[in-house]
């Protein structure tokens, strides 16, 4: 095992910072370190050596040269059992640094501000930082390099049990992790050089754009999560990655249950997408990524139920999702279903207790997504990917324009907003069939819109006559108007734009329908 005695300390994000410098000093480790983080450690209580009383030379050029110095990098770089190495070093009075600990600049979330100046973005290029953890990750076989707070408990840990050393495969995985911090903080930097600052024509001057949508080139950092059983199917591997901090269902925190599987993951994405449609209390049940039943409801259990009306023989092994806390009650009914998931933002002490006794039940708990910056969505073609902005189009209700003589009710207008809200989340040609805030039938996925909507009005268990329609594309030809109103539809929400909406809206006149615009294509391939 290596001797650690010195440890380099400066940070940005000084989270956790101080416990973990007070476990390093508890086994002798000398501490040096830089500015604002020398001054939080020296407050706590801490003996810390300022890296310009360490290096002789002070901090120069507004703080931008600070730890760029051989004795620095020299104590980090040098191979302890290399003779030539011993000896430069002792010529050199260089003292050895066994462990790095370092954050960056906080660049990203410096130029996601709005009205980010050239200058400030700049300031926050972090240079001596990238440098101390690229040298130390480099030189892991002798110095550890500790980039990310969440480890500082488990390295703590380990220089606890083995007297104040750390493993090689510790060493190894901090300078892993070290390596793709400082790749994708590079990354980030030469995004937005060029992507959002440009120079006037005489050179002098520097301005931020807001960027472009989607940048002239795409490079994904993603880091292995989990490994999965398999994919969507046994012969087919598969892992679950991501690109960042946890969010969304990639970051969902899994109470209980069995491992999840591809499939899973695909449908609690599918399930956790619908349900961020709502502002009422809102279940829906999901099931190969298209929704067999969705509702709101006074309470959760309410919502539930009326969920699960939709149609009850499909709601077996799927996925459901709450857009609230999961209480007792609706606990107590969804054990009575075999589903394969739950997701919400919370549940109830009660609720816990009463779904621990289904052990296979899988329970997950995801933060509410922050949509001000929508998603790239990325889908894998042969000799490349497709890239687009996540689809978080909504109409309100002065977005739409009534086409038919018979405008809709106050009722009808409110079943349709529901039901445009559910079939932005059916596969194309999507069809659904809706009444009072509930699902009533689905057609997902079929090659004719005139297919999905026999289909969803022939599988529908609840009644379809008195319902409203959406559909997420336009209707080509006046057939799916006259097929709704064989089944009784009074009202018919759809995007328009066809050659042949004059037709439609005929048709909808003579069945004394209602029918609205939205100006919006809900497609979903």
């Amino acid at each position: 095992m290596k001797t650690i005695s010195r440890a380099l300390v400066s940070v940005s994000d000084k989270t956790g910072i101080e416990g973990f410098a007070r476990r390093l000093s508890s086994h002798g480790i000398e501490i040096l370190s830089t500015g604002g983080t020398a001054k939080v450690l020296t407050e706590a209580g801490l003996v810390v050596q300022e890296v310009s009383d360490f290096t002789g030379f002070p901090e120069i050029l507004d703080g931008r040269v600070k730890t760029l110095h051989p004795l620095v990098h020299g104590g980090i770089l040098a191979i302890r059992d290399n003779p030539a190495h011993a000896e430069q070093v002792a010529a050199h009075s260089i003292r050895p640094i066994d462990i790095v600990v370092v954050n960056l600049y906080p660049f990203e979330r410096t130029v996601s501000a709005q009205d980010v100046k050239a200058h400030d973005a700049i300031e926050n290029i972090d240079i001596g930082g990238p440098s101390m953890l690229r040298s130390a990750a480099k030189n892991f076989h002798d110095v550890a390099v500790v980039v990310d707070p969440a480890d500082y408990d488990r390295v703590a840990d380990e220089m606890d049990e083995l007297n104040g050393t750390l493993s090689l495969a510790t060493r190894l995985d901090l300078a892993r992790t070290a390596f793709d911090h400082t790749a994708r903080y590079d990354r980030a930097i030469a995004d937005f050089l060029a992507n959002r600052v440009t120079a006037t024509a005489t050179g002098g001057e520097l301005a931020v754009a807001a960027g472009e949508e989607l940048p002239p080139k795409l490079e994904l950092a993603l880091r292995r999560k989990s490994v999965l059983r398999y994919g969507e199917n046994p012969h087919q591997t598969a892992a679950l990655y991501v690109d960042g901090a946890p969010r969304g269902v990639a970051g969902a925190e899994q109470l209980q249950g069995k491992e999840l599987s591809y499939n899973n993951i695909l449908d609690l994405d599918a399930a956790w997408s619908l349900i961020g449609e709502f502002e009422d209390t809102a279940c829906a049940i999901i099931k190969h990524t298209n929704p067999c039943g969705a509702a709101i409801g006074r309470t959760v259990l309410q919502a539930y139920q009326r969920a699960l009306e939709t149609d009850p023989t499909s709601a077996f092994g799927s996925i459901i999702a709450f857009n609230r806390t999961v209480d007792a009650d609706a606990a107590t009914a969804l054990a009575e279903l075999f589903v394969e998931a739950i997701v919400a933002p919370s549940y109830s002490d009660e609720a816990k207790e009463i779904f621990r006794r289904k052990k296979n039940l899988r329970v997950m708990r995801v933060s509410a997504r922050d949509e001000s910056q929508p998603e790239l969505e990325v889908r894998r073609v042969s000799g490349g990917i497709l890239v687009q902005q996540r689809d978080t189009g909504r109409v309100r209700l002065e977005d739409l324009r009534t086409v038919t003589e018979r405008k809709p009710t106050f009722e009808e207008m409110r079943a349709l907003l529901f039901a445009w809200s559910v079939v932005k989340h059916v596969k194309s040609n999507a069809i659904v069939y809706a009444i009072d805030g509930q699902l009533a039938g689905v057609g997902a996925g079929q090659t004719s819109r005139i297919d999905s909507a026999r289909i969803g009005a022939e599988k529908a268990r609840l009644p379809i006559a008195g319902s409203v329609l959406a559909s997420d594309a336009f209707f080509p030809f006046r057939d799916g108007l006259d097929a709704a109103a064989a089944h009784g539809v009074t009202a018919v929400i759809q995007p328009g734009g066809s050659v042949r909406d004059e037709e439609t809206i005929a048709a909808a006149n003579e069945h004394r329908m209602a029918m609205v615009f939205t100006g919006m294509r809900h497609f979903k391939h």
